[in-house]
């Protein structure tokens, strides 16, 4: 259920023209897809979906609307060139899933290896009692500070792109 909803809203978005709108029905798919995530067991992604999808984007992307236009304008007709890449890179993507393990095995590659050591040892390396955290925070606490700092550089790209000035009151002005 909610990947057809998932599926409408992306529709929804690629066919509207108003960009206030647009904004909103991305804000919706990311809720949708923490709601999916959360519905996987997988909370962790879920929560920085929601963070991340929902809030800092849409922030930024509602502030980028209040300098520009709510509409968007007409493109001339392109050549049908890019669908064909996009379905073809869909294609690969999906033929390379196709000798993935069911979902849940217990058989799977990814808990023969480290997973055990996680679950047996985490609590005592660490001291934190919630597994998940202790991974992300402690065994894995320079790639989230990598992967925050990446957030914060995209953010911090986006206000510069974004360009507004202090004139000498105080007051924004455009560039």
């Amino acid at each position: 259920m909610l990947l057809a909803f998932l599926l409408i809203v992306a529709l929804a978005a690629v066919v509207q023209r108003n960009l206030l709108a647009v904004v909103l029905l991305f804000a919706v798919y990311s809720l949708l897809s923490a709601a999916l995530f959360t519905s996987l067991k997988a909370v962790d992604v879920a929560m920085t979906e929601a963070a991340v999808g929902v809030g800092v984007s849409t922030v930024l992307m509602l502030a980028t609307l209040s300098l520009t236009t709510h509409r968007a304008n007409r493109l001339p007709r392109r050549s049908v060139l890019p669908l064909i890449v996009v379905l073809a890179t869909g294609a690969a993507l999906v033929y390379g899933t196709l000798d993935m393990p069911a979902f849940g095995d217990p058989g799977a590659p990814i808990h023969g290896h480290v997973a055990g050591d996680y679950l047996r040892r985490s609590i005592a390396e660490t001291g934190i009692p919630n597994v998940v955290t202790s991974v992300l925070a402690s065994y894995r606490g320079f790639d989230t500070l990598g992967e925050t700092c990446v957030v914060f550089t995209a953010g911090l790209g986006v206000l510069l792109l974004l360009g507004t000035r202090r004139g000498s009151r105080g007051e924004v002005t455009q560039p």
